[in-house]
């Protein structure tokens, strides 16, 4: 198998490697595979999905066919603390779009995207779960609800203090 220089620490690669071979002889082993690889790197960059096909003996594209169509995983990095925010109905009736536009600016980032320090990824999502609260937005497993654009940065704030 050819080295991907881009595919993390060689810790995680033999991480990876290990999963690869328990796994290989389990039909339908892919989807296990790319859970347990986006665990071990965060996401799934093109480099670890070559390794993986050649580890299968399936096809880039296959792999990448998969890692496409199921939301749960990603070819981008996401950062330390990962924000959520809710576009559900009623998060986006009482101001989520609001909500969303002052993460943005308090990161300095777009949804979908990673800080450079690797600190902070934005998402959007349909629901949480908590429409009682609305708007609502995550970081990681914490529910912040009832948000106005003054809370969103004391949020982010905190989790900036948090850090140093």
């Amino acid at each position: 198998m050819e080295q991907c220089t881009a595919c993390g620490t060689e810790e995680q690669k033999q991480k990876l490697l290990a999963v690869i071979d328990a796994s290989r002889e389990t039909p339908g082993c892919l989807m296990h595979i790319l859970q347990e690889a986006q665990g071990i790197y965060g996401y799934l960059p093109i480099g670890v999905q070559q390794m993986i096909a050649e580890g299968l003996g399936i096809s880039l594209s296959e792999v990448y066919g998969v890692v496409t169509f199921y939301s749960q995983f990603s070819l981008k990095p996401k950062g330390k603390h990962r924000i959520s925010v809710c576009l559900g109905t009623a998060c986006y009736v009482k101001g989520a779009d609001k909500i969303l536009a002052e993460v943005e600016n308090a990161v300095g980032i777009k949804c979908g995207e990673c800080t450079e320090d690797g600190l902070f990824s934005i998402d959007s999502c349909r629901c949480v779960g908590a429409c009682g609260l609305a708007p609502v937005m995550m970081v990681g497993d914490e529910v912040y609800g009832k948000l106005t654009p003054d809370k969103v940065k004391e949020i982010i704030d905190g989790y900036r203090r948090e850090e140093k």
